[in-house]
């Protein structure tokens, strides 16, 4: 039984990362909408598969919290978060991006000492050295030529960094992931609207509406099935999966998009992936709960 859930669990990972990386790729062909417009259309339509995680008794008064606060400060680091790897998406190549998202356990490692009180031994600060080296081999070429796209996926590590904390402290409270993930969409949507007034929101034409759609309901069921994952399966034979990611990256990205990732963003990457495994090695010895790979 408990082989059959880790098989279950393992597709639900694999299937994840691939909804994460075709968004990612519909982000980048609708790159004559404006981001904001994007992450209205992200946040709108990925609500429709949340609502079907509602207990039907709790239909009525599901977004009721004793914990607003906590939602709100998550929702909106949250928002900023998907603002910035938007743009980063829009601005840089696939496998740059995604090299660079890995290394937001490396700012959760951070944020807990900061913000939880933790206290981290030799092991995690070279997990963390490693990957800062990582993150500077990918974006210095970046920043020698002025491209200072790199910044925004650094944004979003930092973002997902404070998301994972505040997820942690909802967690405890014993906030459903559904109630979580509501918030979540209805502050992105309102982030995006408030866009409007300085950004180029266009009419969609019936087939990029429907892309836009997609970018919705990919975002909201890759985040669904990363939960159902981590709910089925050992997180130590799942985890492991995240990285497919960065090979659907290349390969959409050196078919749909003639990108050729430089030695810079190989070997960076390298450093960030083996950061982030000593990392979550670390947290599954020390039995702590393991920072998802991507909440947006």
């Amino acid at each position: 039984m408990i082989k059959n859930q880790n098989h279950l669990g393992g597709i639900c990972m694999i299937l994840s990362v691939l909804f994460f990386s075709l968004m990612d790729v519909l982000i980048k062909i609708t790159h004559e909408y404006d981001v904001g417009q994007v992450m209205f259309s992200r946040a709108l339509f990925g609500l429709i598969p949340i609502f079907f995680l509602i207990p039907k008794k709790k239909l009525k008064n599901f977004y009721k919290t004793k914990h607003v606060g906590l939602h709100f400060y998550r929702s909106f680091v949250g928002a900023v978060a998907m603002w910035a790897i938007f743009v980063g998406l829009r601005n840089l190549e696939l496998a740059e991006v995604t090299s660079i998202a890995f290394s937001g356990p490396i700012w959760v490692v951070i944020f807990s000492i900061l913000f939880l009180g933790e206290k981290i031994k030799a092991k995690r600060w070279t997990a963390v050295g490693l990957g800062f080296i990582g993150v500077l081999i990918i974006s210095k070429p970046g920043f020698d030529n002025l491209n200072f796209y790199y910044i925004y996926p650094i944004i979003f590590t930092l973002g997902f960094a404070g998301v994972s904390i505040f997820i942690r402290k909802l967690t405890l409270v014993g906030e459903p992931v559904y109630l979580i993930a509501f918030y979540f969409s209805v502050c992105s949507a309102i982030f995006g609207i408030f866009t409007l007034p300085f950004g180029g929101w266009l009419m969609p034409t019936s087939y990029d509406l429907g892309l836009l759609i997609l970018i919705g309901l990919f975002g909201s069921i890759a985040n669904l099935l990363l939960t159902k994952s981590y709910q089925l399966a050992e997180v130590s034979l799942t985890t492991p999966l995240k990285y497919l990611s960065l090979v659907f990256a290349i390969i959409f990205g050196f078919y749909l998009f003639n990108e050729i990732p430089t030695i810079y963003t190989i070997s960076g990457a390298g450093l960030i992936v083996i950061s982030s495994a000593i990392i979550f090695i670390r947290e599954h010895q020390l039995k702590k709960p393991i920072t998802l790979p991507r909440q947006q």
